[in-house]
C-alpha cells in the first residue's frame, strides 16, 4: 500500500478523510502536528497556509510515496500556489472533499488542483463514503 501525505489547509477534511480511510469513528479534532495513521500523513492546515512551515512539508514528505493535496469543494479560491508539487519530486494527486455538500463545486476545485500539479483528482466525502473506495483502490494498486 502507498503511503500518502495529506496537505490543505485547516478545515478542508484532511483529518476526517484519514478517519473514513482507516475505517474509524468519525471525530472532529484539530491536527496540531504531523500524525503518522497507518499509511497516510496528516498534516497541520498550517503548514500550507504559512510559507514558512513549507520546509516541515518538504521534510515531511520524506517518508511517502505520494502527496495528496486536498482541497475542500465548497471553497470557491485556492489554497495551492501554481506547480506547488513540484517542491516535492514525487507523485501527487488532488482530493476534492466534502462532494456531498449543495454549494460543492468540483470543477473549480478540480481546475485549482490541477494549476498546482496534481496528476490525478479524486472526488470524495467522507460521511457519505462517497468516492473513497476509488482512493483506496489507488493507494492500494502497487504501480
Amino acid at each position: 500500500m502507498k503511503r500518502i501525505m495529506f496537505i490543505g489547509k485547516s478545515g478542508c477534511g484532511k483529518t476526517t478523510m484519514t478517519q473514513a480511510l482507516r475505517g474509524l469513528e468519525i471525530v472532529y479534532q484539530k491536527t496540531q502536528a504531523v500524525q503518522h495513521v497507518g499509511n497516510i500523513i496528516d498534516t497541520p492546515g498550517e503548514f500550507i497556509t504559512n510559507r514558512r512551515f513549507y520546509s516541515a512539508l518538504t521534510v515531511s514528505s520524506n517518508r511517502c510515496d505520494v502527496i495528496g493535496m486536498v482541497h475542500d469543494g465548497t471553497v470557491h479560491r485556492s489554497i495551492f500556489p501554481p506547480k506547488f508539487s513540484s517542491m516535492f519530486g514525487k507523485k501527487t494527486i488532488g482530493v476534492i472533499t466534502k462532494t456531498e455538500l449543495e454549494n460543492c463545486d468540483p470543477i473549480k476545485a478540480r481546475k485549482f488542483l490541477i494549476q498546482a500539479g496534481a496528476k490525478r483528482i479524486f472526488e470524495v466525502s467522507s460521511m457519505t463514503e462517497g468516492g473513497l473506495s476509488e482512493l483506496i483502490a489507488y493507494l492500494n494498486d502497487e504501480e
